[in-house]
């Protein structure tokens, strides 16, 4: 038996062991089902509890991060033989974290190893939950264009200043915030990357109400914030290249919003329950045909993300590919929302209730529209894609 072997083996015994049942079900609410983990984390149940506590302990919630940080030091094959033996049993993800997909990897690529140690192994247990302090008012896209700033006040800095669609900044333990620290420098130049406690005096966070109900993002208001300077990631005026990094990271997971996570059931498996099937397949036509067009192309979409990432392994970095995979995720992801309207009728719009489980699927559904927003407008990606992919312009 080969080393990958033994190592498939010993993963299957140890998930069939580890894993609680009820987190090898389908979510039947991704929004309430979701483990974010955090000081102000409440757990939906003790499964839920006790599969991020053992899958953080194991340094799988971070599986290619060095084991030195918390995380489980696996290979891109290990790798890819612990998703797919996830995917077997549809395990649910023990933690989604923007401190996972974010800036963990900035912090590993460009921080010093006080901050790795200080902040890596509270991520990957799950302790500590992070948000993104980009965007302002006037500083969305064009994020260069930021005026939040930092002033050097010695061995600290007092930052002034608001973000907005900070998402889930109410509910967030720390920050990860560009501010301009030279006011005189060239646009792009004298912003840092910063980190700092969401309880940090000055800190308030304001959510935004939604068309969808909802408040997934807030306003962040920054007045007279303390920031030490040992919580600077890499060096002091030199963030955007740190935030550029970082920003291939943010666009490869809204990318991935696209593909139906594991333990939730495919499109084609919720339409058959809800329009019923003959000889096994579904009675709509045209119902049938947009579901397989959508399966082929998610499918494509996986196999082409796990091709970037193996590059990524390989140190070829991402790029501008970044941008091809936050636009066509982002778009399948709304075509898969229209889909389960299109499979639930009418009953898609009923806006409350125990029946609609208070109308998570309308609200998620405009919800998908922001995708196309968060993280770089399609317009942007579109042009990046143009110039820098297909070498147009």
């Amino acid at each position: 038996m080969s080393s990958l072997e033994s190592f498939r083996q010993e993963t299957r015994e140890w998930l069939e062991e580890n894993c609680p049942e009820s987190m090898r079900s389908p979510m039947t609410n991704v929004e309430n089902d979701q483990c974010w983990g955090g000081r102000k984390w409440t757990f939906k149940s003790e499964d839920q509890k006790l599969w991020m506590e053992r899958m953080g302990a194991k340094g799988w919630t971070a599986p290619d991060w060095p084991k030195e940080y918390g995380g489980g030091g696996l290979n891109k094959e290990e790798l890819k033989v612990l998703k797919s033996e996830l995917a077997r049993i549809r395990a649910r993800s023990p933690l989604d974290s923007f401190g996972i997909w974010m800036i963990g990897p900035a912090l590993l690529k460009f921080g010093s190893e006080a901050l790795k140690q200080q902040h890596l192994p509270p991520i990957v247990r799950g302790e500590i939950r992070w948000c993104q302090g980009y965007s302002e008012p006037g500083a969305g896209s064009d994020l260069a264009g930021l005026q939040s700033k930092a002033v050097d006040m010695g061995d600290h800095f007092i930052a002034n200043g608001q973000k907005v669609w900070t998402s889930y900044g109410d509910k967030a333990d720390w920050m990860f915030c560009l501010l301009r620290t030279d006011p005189d420098a060239k646009k792009q130049m004298g912003i840092s990357l910063v980190l700092f406690d969401m309880e940090t005096p000055g800190v308030t966070p304001k959510p935004i109400k939604l068309i969808s109900g909802s408040s997934p993002f807030c306003e962040t208001f920054l007045d007279d914030v303390r920031v030490e300077k040992d919580q600077v990631v890499g060096e002091v005026n030199q963030g955007w290249t740190i935030a550029k990094y970082l920003l291939t990271h943010e666009r490869e997971m809204i990318g991935g919003f696209g593909i139906s996570a594991a333990g939730s059931k495919t499109l084609g498996a919720l339409a058959a329950e809800t329009v019923g099937t003959t000889n096994g397949r579904l009675d709509d036509l045209f119902l049938r045909t947009d579901i397989a067009k959508w399966e082929i192309d998610a499918a494509s979409f996986a196999f082409t993300a796990e091709r970037v990432t193996d590059e990524v392994k390989s140190g070829s970095g991402v790029g501008a590919t970044s941008a091809m995979l936050k636009y066509y995720g982002t778009e399948l992801n709304k075509r898969r929302f229209e889909h389960l309207v299109k499979i639930n009728g009418s009953n898609s719009m009923i806006w409350e209730g125990d029946v609609s489980k208070n109308g998570w699927l309308p609200k998620t559904w405009l919800r998908t529209k922001g995708n196309s927003i968060e993280g770089g407008t399609s317009e942007v990606q579109l042009n990046i894609i143009a110039k820098n992919i297909l070498g147009l312009g």
